[in-house]
């Protein structure tokens, strides 16, 4: 052991002189080609997205598109094909495609700012000498000063990659990206312990567990010895050697090729070898052959198994999934556990659930194995060890795979009712159904005083053949629909980057949420929307669109925007159906409901609205729509607004509802037609008809007929409808009216236009001031109207 430990610590020594060597030849080349000096800065809207190249041109640092405009800081291989990123300074919070800037400011720190001048990252080099910022070589982003000594470097805070010659320390940690293809902080961690071994850790939403090294066996069982000092490191032929005696090698070892060492998104540690030739990378080395047992990898309440060469994931027998899209969910029963009166047990032969053991016993019987689990009121299976009498009572059903070694059986405890659920009525599952036929044979057998004396053989081979014939039926029929269930959906990145709060709902979760689509809330032109309530006892707002022309990926890459946006004044989209023909959004419920319900209702049913809710409502509305058009990562024109989608919620704080639905444009929209006019008549911007480009500015003119509405209590419309002018005059005779009456110095006019429910009670500087705001909004020529956040500003300069 003694000559062994010496032999590792002579590799790190060496290993350690060619790093520092490296990085000394790394600092006496030429940096004018390659480095950012002190006071200069780059922004995302600049020609070219690289800002820095390493002298052997092997890495390059800039801004990485994670998004459609969406970006992140970061360093990547400019040899491999697909740009693969080496590290990343803002994984967790990419910023803007337009305005956000990297900035070598003059208080010495590297800083990057989204578009808002908002802080995202930066380094801790504020009040140093710090000269330049430098790409070396090695792939390390460094800061240093006129002297050469390295004041920040980014091999000291890794993401999930470690580089040769970059150290693994006490400090540092490989954390996995959520997803293929995604920058995102993931469920997995490779990091010291405390007993300063190497580890590899899952830290799911409920529970964390270590699966590397093998958590059956002690660390020394698997060659590891404790050491006082924590460090490890990648040297560039492919050997890693740890200070707790840990190594390997590369299949390609002592080849002179770019390599990476990557926890990738499944919690497997793989070493990668570059081709030169094609840029594809290859494995050259993994932590685990059998990806099984990766702790959590198919979620909880689920099997583990390999299929051909790949993992499969399935749901125990009765559960079922709890969201198609992500196997880390897991699965949930089928039956709620209150109404189980009587439970038994179900075996499940050579099958493992590792860990969360409630209870633990050696030399019993299987039967009281059973009574133990059925006398603890946690226990959910247990796992049994024949021959040896060994029993484990689980408290979660979690880390289940196949072929379980040591061998064990497991016995899940599940309701008796399970046993006889296809002779249950179907009000045992939700199916919106409006009747049910029973099934019956086509024929009965006849029974008679002369069947005693009936030749079987006679048609015995007629019968066959029909049989035959009717089964491959059967059969038939059963594969297509199998085949339709399980078509392939077609997925892209924009879609998977949608946050944790945004989740998909099958068609029949929605069923189940809205009692069958009974309760209609209201309908529009995208469709109708129902009241639902969910599992977690949300109360939510489903609404079913109607004629999405849009193929899966165009209509999931719209989601993948609508699913990162949160604003108060936005109406919370929490997730989405994509089933089939089946498309729907799942919304917040608001209570109060629309506006237009509080504003124009004359049946005296709705509160009258006074005038400071009035005001916030406008501010509250035109902060939600400021936000889609300059803040948010996908800049959205919403394209109808109006009373009817402005909800209210219990303290009348106004949400805006349906943005995103119709069409995304970026930020040059000017360049942008949508394919046919959108909205509601007496909202619509005069460009609609002139078929000119839509921009923002189609929002601002419908937000200034909501504000003339708001003041006036009555639709600007209802002019039109009286037979006094045309619907699309009706807008533009109020504001030349209204320009007149804000001309002249005397105001008492306020008193006859402000809606007359309020009884004169109300702040005439602030309804001149909304009233002003609403006459430019409405300019026919839309480069006189004001942007959004302009209206904001001017809203709350007259809020006390």
């Amino acid at each position: 052991m003694a000559m062994k430990d010496v032999s590792v610590s002579i590799r790190l020594m060496i290993s350690f002189l060619l790093m520092l060597s490296s990085s000394s030849i790394a600092l006496a080349i030429d940096h004018q080609s390659s480095y950012l000096s002190r006071g200069s800065s780059i922004s995302t809207g600049d020609t070219t997205t690289t800002i820095l190249v390493s002298p052997n041109g092997a890495f390059s640092c800039g801004f990485y598109k994670v998004a459609t405009n969406a970006f992140t800081f970061s360093v990547w291989f400019s040899r491999s094909a697909d740009k693969t990123v080496a590290w990343t300074a803002n994984r967790d919070a990419p910023v803007n495609g337009k305005g956000s800037k990297l900035s070598f400011r003059k208080d010495g720190s590297l800083a990057l700012h989204d578009y808002n001048g908002t802080a995202v990252w930066s380094t801790n080099t504020i009040g140093t000498h710090a000269h330049r910022a430098v790409l070396l070589d090695t792939g390390d982003l460094v800061v240093m000063d006129p002297d050469d000594q390295q004041l920040w470097r980014s091999f000291d805070t890794p993401t999930d990659t470690l580089l040769p010659l970059q150290a693994m320390t006490w400090n540092s940690k490989l954390v996995s990206a959520s997803a293929r293809g995604l920058l995102s902080s993931g469920l997995y961690t490779f990091y010291f312990d405390s007993t300063n071994v190497l580890s590899l850790i899952y830290n799911g939403p409920q529970v964390s567990s270590v699966y590397w090294p093998n958590p059956y066996y002690k660390s020394w069982a698997d060659g590891r010895t404790y050491n006082s000092s924590r460090y490890g490191i990648l040297d560039q032929k492919g050997l890693f050697v740890a200070s707790d005696s840990f190594e390997f090698e590369a299949s390609d070892l002592d080849q002179e090729v770019m390599r990476r060492l990557t926890l990738d998104y499944d919690g497997n540690l793989r070493l990668y070898s570059l081709n030169a030739t094609s840029g594809n990378w290859s494995i050259s080395w993994m932590a685990f052959i059998r990806l099984c047992d990766i702790h959590g990898l198919c979620g909880v309440n689920s099997l583990c198994a390999y299929k051909t060469e790949l993992v499969s994931c399935s749901c125990l027998e009765g559960f079922e999934m709890i969201e198609p899209s992500d196997w880390s969910k897991g699965c949930r029963p089928k039956i709620n556990s209150t109404l189980i009166q009587d439970v038994s047990f179900r075996k499940i032969p050579g099958t493992d659930l590792w860990g969360y053991d409630v209870g633990y016993a050696k030399g019993v019987s299987l039967s009281e194995c059973k009574r133990m689990c059925l006398a603890n009121s946690n226990c959910l299976a247990f796992g049994y060890c024949d021959g040896e009498g060994k029993c484990y009572l689980k408290a979660m059903l979690l880390n289940g795979k196949n072929f379980a070694d040591p061998y064990i059986d497991i016995y899940l405890k599940s309701p008796k009712v399970a046993a006889s659920l296809q002779e249950l009525p179907s009000r045992m599952t939700h199916v919106c159904i409006g009747t049910e036929k029973e099934a019956y044979p086509s024929s009965q057998m006849i029974a008679g005083g002369t069947s005693n004396k009936f030749k079987f053989g006679y048609f015995l081979s007629p019968a066959l053949t029909l049989l035959v014939f009717e089964m491959n039926l059967i059969i038939l029929g059963c594969w297509i629909v199998y085949k339709w269930e399980r078509r392939p959906e077609v997925t892209d990145e924009g879609y998977t980057i949608i946050s944790s709060q945004f989740r998909r709902f099958s068609y029949k979760e929605l069923q189940k949420a809205t009692n069958c689509f009974q309760e209609k809330l209201g309908s529009g032109g995208s469709g109708a929307v129902y009241k639902g309530v969910l599992d977690d006892e949300r109360i939510v707002a489903v609404k079913k669109l109607n004629d999405v022309v849009q193929g899966d990926q165009e209509f999931r890459s719209e989601l993948s925007v609508i699913g990162r946006i949160y604003h108060m004044n936005l109406v919370r989209i929490w997730g989405f159906c994509a089933e089939k023909t089946h498309r729907l959004l799942i919304s917040e419920f608001v209570k109060n409901g629309s506006l237009d319900r509080v504003l124009f209702d004359n049946q005296n049913s709705s509160p009258v609205l006074n005038w400071t809710q009035r005001y916030n409502i406008a501010l509250g509305v035109a902060k939600g729509l400021a936000y889609l058009h300059h803040e948010c990562l996908e800049w959205i024109i919403h394209c109808d607004v109006k009373p009817e989608n402005i909800l209210l919620d219990e303290d009348f704080e106004p949400k805006i509802a349906d943005f995103g639905l119709v069409k995304l444009l970026g930020r040059e929209a000017g360049a942008q037609m949508l394919s046919r006019v959108h909205g509601t008549r007496g909202y619509i911007a005069p460009e609609w008809a002139l078929n000119l480009p839509i921009t923002g500015k189609a929002d601002v003119y419908s937000y200034g007929v909501v504000l003339l509405e708001l003041v006036k209590g009555m639709r600007v419309s209802t002019q039109a409808m009286e037979g006094e002018v045309e619907l699309e005059m009706a807008v533009r005779c109020f504001a030349e009216i209204l320009k007149e009456k804000l001309a002249s110095e005397d105001h008492s006019w306020l008193l006859e236009f402000v809606d007359r429910k309020l009884g004169g009670e109300f702040d005439y500087s602030q309804a001149d001031q909304m009233i002003k705001i609403a006459v430019s909004c409405v300019e026919e020529e839309r480069r006189r109207r004001p942007n959004m956040s302009h209206v904001v500003e001017a809203l709350l300069s007259l809020v006390e």
